[in-house]
């Protein structure tokens, strides 16, 4: 049996616990950081701290420059979204096309039969064959919505040793061995946003940034002036700059008109969605007679729904109590308990 792996090595307390845990386990353990943003030889700050975790770890260590995958697949998809009135997801698509499928390509190169990262989740094969991401031991810290694209050949080749432990613990193993990265900081959720994803686009796009347009109201009324679609989200009430004499909330983003429409609270609430670019993970077709559990965003503890299939691409998720917010660009993932079962884009 193949037993190296590589292990996605961000400087971080989790990704090095992962990598000490499989080298404890026998794995001849090799070391990578993926720079995103960097031409070679470049290294970012992050990759000379995993460098230097990795010699008293004792593994080797790689530096991968993946920049021009990460443009394209990541942050080109992450501003093309927003211009078309949509909040995307771009750890989830990071995930799939690049913590996984480029460095699957290039851990190739040195023999390896696995891939590993420092993701609160768990792989497990079920009965049926297939693979699945298992909930971390970590509720708190459960990463299982932010993979739910991985593929079934990226699975059977996944190694998540840390989804076994809760947080505190890793942090006492890293502890036990005497490095520093112990009572390092977690990472922000989206790596290339420094200041606010306002800021970047503005940077990106310059005069190309949607103009002002108009706040109405569900029948049309004008009510104000908005700064640009790509400023709002669905749901949103702060960072408005409009007074109606009562809170309002962002229930629409038309693009076609440059228009946001305004709502009340509970104009927010939905029973249902739309979603499709589904990728069928513990089952191979969903089952329309199933209750599942559905969370359309990370934070999401997730709420009772069914689904049906209406064309080839598309499923509609139907709510047993309305949710708060559906937004078009981001992820809904369906669990079966701890399993997940499947992840879709929301279209609306």
């Amino acid at each position: 049996m193949n037993k190296t792996v590589v292990v996605g090595m961000s400087g971080g307390v989790d990704s090095t616990v992962a990598a000490y845990l499989l080298k404890e386990r026998g794995y001849n353990v090799i070391g990578v950081t993926m720079e995103m943003w960097r031409d070679e030889p470049e290294i970012c700050e992050d990759g000379l701290e995993a460098r230097e975790i990795c010699k008293q770890l004792g593994i080797p260590h790689h530096i991968m420059y993946f920049k021009n995958e990460f443009e394209e697949c990541v942050v080109d998809h992450f501003i093309d979204e927003y211009l078309h009135g949509r909040t995307p997801n771009p750890c989830v698509m990071c995930n799939r096309k690049i913590k996984w499928e480029a460095l699957m390509e290039k851990a190739k190169e040195f023999g390896a039969e696995y891939v590993a990262t420092g993701h609160y989740a768990r792989v497990v094969q079920l009965p049926n064959g297939r693979y699945t991401v298992y909930a971390s031991e970590s509720k708190a810290k459960d990463q299982t919505y932010v993979l739910c694209q991985l593929t079934q050949e990226q699975l059977a080749h996944t190694l998540m040793p840390i989804g076994d432990y809760e947080k505190p613990r890793i942090r006492e193993i890293a502890a036990s061995l005497g490095l520093e990265v112990a009572n390092k900081k977690d990472s922000q959720d989206v790596c290339f946003i420094d200041d606010d994803y306002h800021s970047f686009l503005k940077e990106r796009l310059g005069d190309n940034l949607p103009p002002e347009g108009n706040f109405v109201l569900k029948d049309g009324t004008v009510v104000g002036r908005h700064k640009g679609i790509t400023n709002y989200t669905i749901g949103q009430r702060k960072g408005l700059n409009i007074a109606l004499g009562k809170p309002v909330f962002v229930n629409k983003i038309d693009v076609e008109k440059n228009e946001v429409v305004l709502g009340d609270n509970e104009d927010v609430f939905s029973n249902t969605l739309v979603a499709n670019q589904w990728n069928m993970i513990s089952e191979e077709t969903l089952d329309e007679e199933k209750i599942y559990s559905g969370k359309i965003r990370y934070s999401h503890k997730g709420t009772k729904c069914k689904v049906k299939k209406i064309s080839d691409t598309e499923y509609q998720v139907n709510f047993l109590e309305p949710v708060r917010a559906v937004t078009p660009g981001q992820t809904v993932v369906l669990y079966d308990g701890d399993y997940v079962v499947a992840g879709g884009t929301i279209v609306g």
